[in-house]
């Protein structure tokens, strides 16, 4: 094999080769949609009946302490929902859940930081309607 058919060979092997590992790199990209910042962090909320049953349809609402700003979810099949997020943070916010005349008692709920997001401490609670 000649110079040139060589040089030719590795030149075009070596020009891929650029291209792949420099596709590989951790630089902002325009067609990379991994903003993990723009997904709010959820509270999940469990409704439960005082017998212990999940309860579809519960009302939760969440009520920052400082602003008297709110947000309201309704739970699933699984008496869960995670409608309540960050939006509320970073001060401390009172959640309670609602189904016909039942009402649980209110549980107070704290926010840890970051540069990114807010997360609920604790991540997860669930609300006992009372009779």
């Amino acid at each position: 094999m000649g110079m040139g058919k060589q040089l030719r060979k590795y030149g075009w092997m070596g020009l891929l080769a650029s291209v792949l590992v420099t596709g590989c790199d951790d630089a902002p990209s325009a067609n990379r949609h991994e903003d993990s910042c723009a997904e709010p962090v959820s509270l999940r909320v469990e409704v439960l009946s005082s017998d212990g049953a999940h309860i579809q349809g519960a009302t939760v609402t969440a009520t920052n302490l400082e602003s008297n700003v709110s947000i309201t979810g309704v739970t699933d099949d699984r008496g869960v929902t995670t409608a309540i997020n960050e939006t509320l943070a970073p001060s401390a916010i009172r959640v309670m859940a609602t189904a016909g005349s039942h009402v649980s008692p209110a549980q107070h709920v704290e926010w840890t930081c970051d540069a990114c997001h807010c997360t609920p401490v604790p991540e997860t609670i669930t609300l006992e309607l009372r009779d």
